[in-house]
């Protein structure tokens, strides 16, 4: 029924979309500017133009002649994360917000990359390594930088 159907460009924008997705949900959850559909998008998309990438390299190689590095396409990825991240960035007086965010979308197109060029084990150890560095963040801010509705709550015990 599917003979010769290549399923792996599918898998891999499912995982895409499941990455981002809990991505997106952390932030959500704490109310940032980008969220679920913003880091959706962001590793979609990166999976999907890697995907192209690679696969136009292939169509236009013929006997050994390469008419067209794999790379460039995905190569314009960052700097478009960086013009995104960049409108996430806010500066009020002293106090700036958005860097997080800012990065999580570099971050998050960088997952799309290594999903779209098939490099699942780095992508996944680096998915597994940065959910722990925003567990243990969050875990330091909150003891050491309470918000002041947590250091009211002391104040009253």
């Amino acid at each position: 029924m599917f003979a010769g159907f290549d399923f792996e460009p599918y898998v891999k924008i499912m995982l895409a979309v499941l990455i981002g997705f809990l991505i997106g949900w952390d932030r959500e959850v704490k109310s940032k500017p980008a969220g679920i559909k913003t880091y959706s998008f962001v590793t979609v998309a990166s999976t999907l133009m890697t995907i192209i990438s690679v696969d136009l390299f292939h169509v236009y190689a013929h006997s050994g002649v390469t008419m067209m590095d794999p790379a460039r396409l995905a190569a314009q990825i960052p700097p478009a994360l960086g013009f995104i991240g960049a409108g996430l960035i806010l500066k009020q007086g002293r106090r700036v917000s958005g860097l997080t965010s800012a990065s999580m979308i570099l971050f998050a197109g960088g997952i799309g990359i290594a999903i779209g060029a098939g490099y699942y084990g780095i992508m996944g150890f680096s998915v597994i390594l940065m959910l722990l560095v925003i567990k243990l963040g969050n875990a330091l801010s909150k003891r050491f930088y309470p918000t002041e509705e947590q250091a009211n709550e002391e104040h009253l015990d």
